[in-house]
């Protein structure tokens, strides 16, 4: 520390003074004061504003704010007002000038004092003062003694409380900055908070540190075990279950027989080190070994398939700050969705995150604390990477993150950190890595290029025909061809794919099928988990609740809700992305093929075989259930297909069915669930299902002729009324009705909006008028079979339009009261027309708020048509108001895709809809222009009608938001089309 400027440290590069060296995180029976609970707090502007005597043991702090640690001061408050500054997001820039390592005079400081208790049994002459986690820097004083300062937010900080800590009372002051030299090294596209956000803690000391090495021979089946003890404290080692009893834990002691840790079978030894003192520390054990084999990663011998996503830590009230609960629902939710892998993105996690990644398995790729994004768009200028005045901050992180974390079987990767450009202090790092812990691979996607410092071919948000020729190694050569032949032989992953931002992803089948066509492609992360809204009031006295993101705390720059791009919504609801993703990464496929009677089970596992999973089956003849059994499917080995004969129940179920003669489609589908309870989930859960159809549906009969006759202002046609002079539909029945019309327009996505390597698609939408199209009515011509209304779509300003026929036919039904009615549309376009459309298909309304909704098709949530894996065909049934999904930014959203059939109950009466043969289905209580116009879910109220879209087709969604756009098969073009819906009525 400088004496001439006690607070030189906040901005001086390096990583702390008075810290000691790290450690494994581990507990032993030796005593733990927790410090958690309410502190006294203030909240200083700046360093012109602190508390001069704050370390003093006297100090009267009793006119001081109590606060909780852990915390984020920001979100003090919510879902009110901030009380302590506010939450801010920026994905790339700095939310302060660049100029490193400086940082703003204006520097929010947080002071904190606590008070706590020593029992005089306590070892106080070996006690250290923990910090699991401070943002950005901090100093630290015990009973007016300064202990050191430090920085490296979600790192574990220690300092030896041995010279400070008395029995008795004793009184803790630490000073939070929110800005420092540490938070150019922290730019992780997330929400800048401060505070003491993890477990503070005064903890004896007896062993210094451990570290398990517990390798596995895929050959032999045998397991070595060697646990090296720092410091000069004798320790013994027992694994009872391994008959290991052995006063060196180096050993290495070796056992035949093992039950190897994987994700799939996360078996885990208890074992214990006990020191000559007395301490006790358990231990829990899983033998495993990573390597590169032949270019493909493998883990005890055997090659695996990373389904993962990019993991934050986030709660929508508490931000950073989670709850053991917290994070075990995230793991649990990870294994019920066929997750099996995390990147821990872009920081360590809580260390217990990683205590249940071990319990429940799942493989992790542990990132370091670690990014320098903003400096990119400066060209990477002064970017501390490639600086030596940064080295021995990069060095640091590196080194607490190994420490930390080295014993978690879980752990099969380190990573650097994240989008920190390239430079010789990464390449140290890695360095150090590779010398401290060569069991493990190292990650770091910016160094691609090159690779000549890692040991996976990483990338993110590449195309499909890019991640195909990574897979062929075929991907361009290096500029040093022995960088080109290194980075060849390595596995290639995507870190990050699929941005879940909004509305989608879209194509992500598309991804596993080249994934899984290639052994080079090791799988991939989902960016990301989950949503990061916090939640709000809409006023002080307006207790409606939404979830803010960037710009919603009068940010200087923000992001938007480009924060709001997660597989959960930020209350931990799955998202249709999540579902979608389940469907798509099911560890096991099941095939159905009607004509031979059989079923086809493939296990997709690398150790585990389909044992444990009984397989059912259901028929549902037009989605009405008819039978339902089981299926012996024999074991299948992993990697193996199995291939069984429909059982005489399921063929007695079919026969039936077919004899029934109701000409519905007749379905079978084929789940896989768990035969008995897993650590993750009940017996019974869903891990896969398969579906086929093998009785198609009936043809419709032809309607009859019907004569559409002139009135006065109107038109008639059976029972049905049209408008004379704009050819709408008004009334069907004795239902009132408002159109259809043909509707090109959708409240865009954000992966419409928004585009990381291209002009976005709304650029090209607005600019061809596709938001503000008018639609001229050209003829309205009733004859003897029906009537024929022409007209033309266009915008103001422009020549291209769509030219659009809608031709009615009708009956009235054999009761009384009904009316059918069909209408077939075609879509002829006029002029050029260089951009794909939203939608193309009818759109209109009928009065009501909410109404129920049953329909026969897929289900039962949303689906388009890139995104549509996880929807099965059935009926369903719903209300208007549950169809729709609470995207944090409201968006086009709630498409129930080919829609074979519709009944929509409302208070004015009952509309069916059938395609022909199938449609796509909106029901929303609000128009398009409404959603589009809503920032957040709050500002969407029913508007007296519900609003029905019918939809030939839609543009696919994509990840364009921070990737790809649709692949090229789910680009909607304006090309000419054809399409057929029928309605009838019931009083």
């Amino acid at each position: 520390m400088n004496d001439l400027d006690p607070h030189a440290y906040v901005e001086d590069p390096s990583p702390g003074t008075g810290r000691l060296r790290p450690r494994a995180a581990f507990t032993s029976d030796l005593p733990v004061i927790g410090l958690d609970g309410a502190w006294r707090f203030r909240l200083a502007s700046g360093l012109d504003d602190l508390t001069g005597d704050l370390a003093a043991p006297d100090f009267d702090d009793s006119d001081w704010d109590l606060l909780a640690v852990p915390s984020c001061w920001q979100m003090t408050g919510l879902p009110g007002e901030p009380r302590y500054g506010a939450p801010a997001y920026t994905n790339i820039l700095y939310p302060f000038p660049v100029d490193p390592p400086r940082v703003p005079r204006h520097n929010p400081t947080g002071e904190y004092r606590r008070e706590f208790h020593v029992p005089d049994a306590f070892p106080a002459a070996a006690a250290v003062l923990r910090f699991e986690g401070v943002d950005s820097a901090f100093a630290v004083w015990l009973n007016g003694i300064r202990l050191g300062d430090g920085k490296g937010s979600r790192l574990t900080t220690e300092f030896d409380a041995a010279g400070a800590l008395r029995p008795g009372r004793n009184v803790l002051a630490v000073r939070v900055h929110q800005w420092s030299s540490g938070s150019y090294l922290e730019d992780q596209d997330m929400w800048w908070l401060s505070g003491i956000f993890r477990s503070v803690s005064v903890a004896a000391r007896g062993v210094e540190d451990f570290f398990v090495h517990a390798a596995y021979d895929h050959e032999s089946g045998r397991g070595t075990l060697a646990v090296d003890v720092t410091g000069p404290v004798r320790v013994s080692l027992t694994v009872p279950e391994l008959g290991i009893t052995a006063a060196d834990p180096a050993g290495p002691h070796t056992v035949d027989g093992i039950e190897p840790w994987s994700d799939e079978n996360p078996r885990l030894y208890s074992g214990e080190l006990v020191s000559e003192a007395g301490e006790r520390i358990p231990l829990r054990i899983g033998f495993r070994t990573v390597a590169v084999v032949d270019g493909v990663l493998t883990v005890n011998g055997r090659p695996i398939s990373l389904r993962g996503v990019n993991r934050h830590e986030w709660h929508p009230l508490t931000g950073r700050t989670l709850t053991g609960d917290t994070m075990l629902a995230d793991v649990l939710l990870m294994k019920r969705h066929n997750v099996n892998a995390v990147r821990t993105s872009h920081y360590p996690p809580d260390h217990r995150f990683l205590d249940l990644c071990d319990e429940h398995g799942l493989w992790v790729f542990c990132e370091g604390d670690l990014e320098t994004h903003g400096f990119e768009p400066g060209g990477w200028h002064r970017n501390p990477s490639d600086d030596p005045a940064w080295r021995e901050a990069y060095l640091d992180r590196a080194v607490r993150l190994v420490e930390r974390d080295k014993n978690h079987p879980s752990v099969i990767v380190w990573s650097l950190g994240n989008e920190s450009g390239t430079g010789a202090n990464l390449a140290a790092a890695a360095a150090w890595i590779r010398q401290r812990d060569d069991s493990r691979l190292i990650h770091y996607e910016g160094d691609w290029a090159s690779c000549s410092y890692v040991d996976l071919y990483s990338r993110m948000y590449i195309g499909l025909d890019e991640l195909a020729a990574a897979g062929r190694r075929q991907e361009p050569p290096t500029a040093d061809p022995a960088d080109d032949a290194h980075r060849r032989s390595l596995p290639a992953v995507l870190c990050e794919y699929g941005h879940a931002m909004g509305n989608g992803p879209g194509g992500l089948s598309d991804y596993q099928q080249v994934i899984e066509a290639h052994r080079r492609l090791a799988g991939g992360f989902i960016w990301e988990w989950i949503d990061h809204g916090i939640l709000r009031h809409a006023g002080q006295d307006d207790h409606r609740s939404f979830y803010a993101y960037g710009g919603d705390f009068g940010e200087e720059v923000h992001d938007g809700n480009f924060v709001a791009d997660g597989l959960l919504f930020p209350d931990r609801t799955p998202s249709p992305g999540l579902l979608e993703y389940r469907k798509v990464i099911e560890p096991v496929r099941i095939r159905i093929d009607p004509a031979a009677c059989r079923i086809t089970v493939l296990n997709l596992y690398h150790v585990r075989h389909s044992g444990y999973l009984d397989f059912r089956w259901t028929v549902e003849d037009g989605g009405e259930p008819v039978g339902s059994g089981s299926v012996a499917v024999p074991a299948t080995a992993p990697g193996a297909t199995s291939t069984v004969e429909w059982p005489a129940d399921l063929t007695a179920a079919l026969d039936a069915a077919r004899k029934d003669g109701s000409g519905h489609e007749v379905w079978l589908t084929v789940t896989a669930v768990l035969a008995a309870d897993e650590t993750w989930a009940a017996a019974g859960h869903e891990v896969a299902w398969g579906q086929g159809l093998v009785v198609p549906a009936a043809a419709s009969s032809p309607f009859p002729p019907a004569a559409a006759i002139a009135h006065d202002g109107y038109v008639a046609l059976g029972s049905a009324r049209f408008d004379t002079r704009s050819g709408l539909l008004v009334r069907l029945g004795d239902l009132e009705l408002d159109g259809p019309q043909l509707d090109v327009w959708r409240a865009p996505t954000d992966n419409d909006l928004l585009s990381a390597f291209a002009e976005p698609q709304i650029t090209a939408w607005r600019t061809a008028g596709l938001d503000r199209m008018h639609h001229e009515v050209l003829r309205v011509a009733p004859d003897e079979s029906g009537l024929t209304v022409t007209a033309r779509l266009a915008a103001a300003g422009s020549s291209s339009g769509l030219h659009v026929v809608y031709r009615w036919t009708a009956c009235d039904g054999p009761d009384a009261g009904q009316a059918r009615l069909r209408l077939e549309t075609t879509v002829t376009p006029d002029g050029a027309w260089p951009v794909p459309l939203p939608r193309l298909g009818v759109a209109m309304s009928l009065p009501g708020t909410d109404a129920e909704v049953e329909w026969f098709g897929p289900g039962p949530g949303e689906a388009y048509r890139d995104s549509r894996t996880a929807a099965r065909v059935g009926r369903y049934r719903s209300t208007v108001a549950a169809m729709q999904t609470p995207y944090v930014r409201p968006q086009e959203n709630g498409n129930r895709h080919r829609v074979r059939s519709a009944r929509i109950t409302a208070p004015g009466g009952t509309l069916l809809i059938t395609g022909a043969p199938v449609i796509d289905l909106t029901v929303r209580p609000w128009s398009t222009r409404a959603l589009a116009a809503a920032a957040h879910q709050h500002d969407l109220a029913p508007d007296g009608r519900l609003h029905l879209h019918l939809d030939h087709a839609h543009h696919g969604l994509g990840s364009a938001a921070c990737g790809p756009g649709p692949s090229a098969p789910d680009v909607l073009a304006a090309v000419t089309a054809a399409f057929a819906v029928e309605f009838s009525t019931t009083r």
